[in-house]
């Protein structure tokens, strides 16, 4: 990557949705998964999209120019402490998102250390029902014993009904996967150049 990546705006309304013809890569996950610390790790800035240790404060979409593609970077879902009129206006706004804007790859975040939520089912039923191009992400395998990550990924991948193949395990904190994900952006980014 040849540019250093930047921020672009934030949106909490679909009429504010950002588009300018370059492939839109997004990054999905429940409330505290890690979705800051990946995108500063693909970032190399640590500083680039704001990390929280409350859960549940990523209320609206925020865009990143990654030069050959634009990041989007989705609120985390699944987080008890709002309000019910709080998850229906992100549910309201994912849903517009998803059906509007044309999403080259979609990163779904998952925690290795859990078995995969209700709501993370729900998001990978969802984004085969739309035909969403997806890559699934274990995040925060340094917390893991070594002899624990193969038998997690087969545990995830089952819940998840996915092969798990189709896993990349990942720690931002060590750099761990951050070139297996950046090839698979690269060949969805080409795939979307290509059509």
């Amino acid at each position: 990557m040849n540019i250093q990546p930047k921020f672009i705006t934030s949106v909490t309304s679909p009429d504010k949705f950002f588009s300018d013809g370059r492939p839109i890569v997004a990054v999905s996950g429940k409330s505290n998964v890690g979705k800051s610390s990946i995108i500063n790790m693909l970032a190399g800035n640590k500083k680039l999209a704001r990390t929280s240790v409350t859960p549940g404060r990523t209320r609206m979409i925020n865009y990143f120019d990654f030069g050959e593609f634009v990041l989007a970077d989705l609120p985390g879902y699944g987080y008890a402490k709002v309000s019910k009129e709080e998850k229906a206006k992100w549910a309201t706004l994912m849903d517009c998102f998803f059906k509007t804007q044309e999403i080259t790859l979609l990163i779904a975040l998952f925690d290795s250390r859990h078995q995969p939520t209700a709501d993370d089912k729900d998001m990978v039923r969802f984004l085969y029902a739309y035909r969403i191009p997806f890559i699934a992400v274990a995040t925060k395998v340094d917390k893991l014993p070594k002899t624990r990550i193969k038998p997690q990924m087969n545990e995830i991948a089952a819940e998840l009904k996915i092969g798990v193949g189709d896993i990349i395990p990942m720690s931002a904190e060590k750099n761990v996967g951050k070139s297996e994900l950046f090839g698979e952006i690269a060949k969805a980014v080409k795939r979307a150049g290509d059509s």
